[in-house]
């Protein structure tokens, strides 16, 4: 009877712990979704006053494509939203600013580079500051610090002032690697490698077989890194007017570091506090409000408050179809380019009569090759039918090439990274760790020689030369679409392919690329190639994912973000890399690299 009371009592009590856990987890979930609501609710409409400061922070996150993320820019943790700007919208609230009356003129108030995505977006950012700077209306910048791309971004103003005890970052671009084969020998795992002879430049698959850049790949880095910082460099030089090779010595010998130097070398104007920058806007001629305060609006609630000209909204579209994210199988819309799904956008918009002229934005490193042939093979149905002009973000590379090659028109901005064109393929051979260091052995029958490939028996010779016919016949199939598809002899694309990297800047000359330019140009071009002249409409082509599953989903990510950085800390980007490249699977068109602004 004890027994049997001893067990009701615990039932009951885990019955009871069962429940309250539910109903306190229950709570909690309502606690947070009211949060959510509050943070991500509706707000006041936005008024913009006259005598307005539009204020560019790079506290804002902007990025080179809409977020299909329905939690975007929130932290859970914190319950507070950070602003998502889109880059097309903030072009269109700059170029809107310097014909709006209210707006006074740019205060650029340069809270580091953490909300910008690359350096090709700076570079829109930087030329549509200077297309505004034409209007007449003032640009000045402020900050307590200069990153190397923020500063960047400030050499367009008019003035550039600096915190008294702040700092310079000018130190040059560098791309660095790390390598993951000593790692691989102590665990006894094996990488086997398929990449063509000519491929010496795919340099995607070396972290794995080996323990430092192979020459081709310093080859191609420094190249890569030295145009980059040529271009970027050049254009300071020229705004701030400091010569360019007395600019280099003064990188290469860390001159420019603190505030007085800065000064002294002519990156800054003055060494002013904040509260000082009132006294700028008032030797600017901006009116102050009856207390004494000026009035601001950031770039992203100004975007926010500009609404459609009724007079275009039955006018022909001009449509921007996003391709942002790595390349992969299948279908979905979780920040990857999905190729069925991509596949099918294509085919909608090409179905789509009141779609006249398509610009497909580019930023991805590109990923499956199978994928990429799919979203290939709907740009050469789409380019029969309207015009298409290929966006090249911060990079398009790889399977983004192979993606974009088929378009009538390709632009790029000068520190996009372009061409890899090559293939390889991956897996691991975990053969000897399992045998060897945890005493794990696999066995079992085959009704053919070849009829087993897996990652726990080594590959026999016929299974290896069967993958690299694969991969041998997709890098032919590569080079030859870009051949077509870029009107240039196929003896060319076999010269500068090879899995080769390239800048924009160095794209244009080796006919990669038709002519520099970002986003608006790229729609100025089909426009014109639709023959619209100035009554078009433009339409981001964009889903966003809705309901309560969304939303968990979001969060649950978060999560496990949270979760991954807090345990791998500076290692967290590093690891995202091997994550990303090792969880592809068949052939692939990829390159990992970014040149990222430090």
């Amino acid at each position: 009877m004890r027994i049997v009371m001893n067990f009701f009592k615990t039932f009951l009590a885990g019955l009871l712990a069962f429940v309250v856990g539910s109903v306190l987890s229950f709570f909690l979930w309502i606690i947070v979704l009211i949060g959510i609501v509050a943070v991500m609710g509706g707000s006041e409409p936005i008024v913009v006053p006259s005598n307005s400061i539009l204020k560019i922070d790079l506290a804002e996150t902007l990025t080179d494509a809409p977020s299909t993320d329905p939690m975007a820019g929130f932290d859970f943790m914190s319950m507070s939203k950070t602003p998502q700007l889109p880059l097309y919208k903030a072009l269109c609230a700059i170029d809107a600013a310097a014909t709006d009356d209210r707006i006074e003129g740019i205060y650029l108030r340069m809270n580091g580079t953490g909300g910008v995505e690359s350096l090709a977006v700076l570079e829109e950012l930087r030329e549509a500051l200077v297309g505004f700077k034409e209007s007449g209306k003032f640009i000045v910048s402020y900050n307590e610090g200069y990153g190397q791309g923020g500063y960047y971004l400030a050499s367009a103003a008019d003035k550039i002032y600096l915190q008294p005890q702040g700092a310079m970052d000018w130190m040059g671009l560098s791309q660095e690697l790390m390598f993951f084969k000593g790692l691989l020998d102590k665990l006894g795992v094996k990488a086997e490698v398929f990449r063509p002879t000519v491929c010496k430049y795919k340099s995607a698959v070396e972290p794995y077989i080996l323990d430092k850049m192979s020459p081709a790949n310093r080859e191609q880095m420094q190249q890569l890194v030295n145009s980059m910082w040529k271009n970027l460099s050049s254009k300071v030089a020229e705004a701030r007017g400091i010569d360019y090779d007395a600019l280099q010595r003064m990188t290469d010998e860390l001159q420019v570091v603190l505030p007085e130097e800065a000064l002294e070398k002519g990156f800054v104007d003055s060494l002013l506090y904040e509260d000082q920058m009132d006294d700028v806007f008032a030797e600017l001629g901006v009116e102050t409000n009856e207390d004494g305060t000026y009035n601001y609006v950031t770039l992203g609630d100004y975007a926010s408050q500009l609404s459609a000209d009724v007079k275009h909204l039955s006018a022909p579209q001009v449509a921007i179809v996003y391709a942002d994210g790595t390349i992969v199988d299948g279908e979905g819309s979780d920040g990857d380019i999905y190729g069925n799904t991509l596949a099918r956008k294509l085919s909608e918009v090409r179905k789509n009569e009141d779609i006249a002229a398509v610009v497909l934005r580019v930023n991805s490193p590109g990923g499956s090759a199978l994928a990429s042939d799919l979203i290939w093979r709907e740009m050469e149905l789409l380019k029969a039918e309207k015009p298409v002009i290929v966006s090249m973000g911060g990079y398009a590379a790889s399977g983004g090439y192979y993606i974009s090659c088929p378009a009538d028109v390709i632009v790029a901005d000068r520190m996009t990274l372009t061409g890899s064109i090559g293939v390889f393929g991956l897996m691991f051979n975990l053969h000897d760790a399992l045998t060897d260091k945890l005493g794990i052995t696999v066995d079992g029958v085959r009704s053919n020689a070849s009829a087993s490939v897996s990652m726990v028996n080594p590959l026999t010779a016929t299974q290896r030369a069967a993958s690299m016919r694969s991969v041998d016949k997709v890098y032919e199939t590569f080079t030859t679409n870009v051949a077509n598809g870029r009107n240039l002899a196929i003896d060319h694309v076999l010269d500068i392919a090879g899995g080769r990297v390239w800048s924009g800047d160095d794209a244009k000359g080796i006919g990669l690329i038709d002519d520099f330019g970002g986003l608006k140009a790229a729609i100025a071009l089909a426009a014109d190639k639709a023959e619209l002249g100035d009554e078009y409409r433009v339409t981001e082509q964009v889903e966003q994912p809705e309901g309560f599953a969304a939303i968990l989903a979001s969060l649950n990510a978060q999560v496990r973000a949270k979760i991954k950085c807090s345990q791998l800390g500076i290692l967290t980007k590093d690891y995202e890399r091997m994550r990303e490249a090792l969880s592809q699977e068949g052939i692939l068109m990829y390159c990992p690299y970014k040149v990222e602004m430090k």
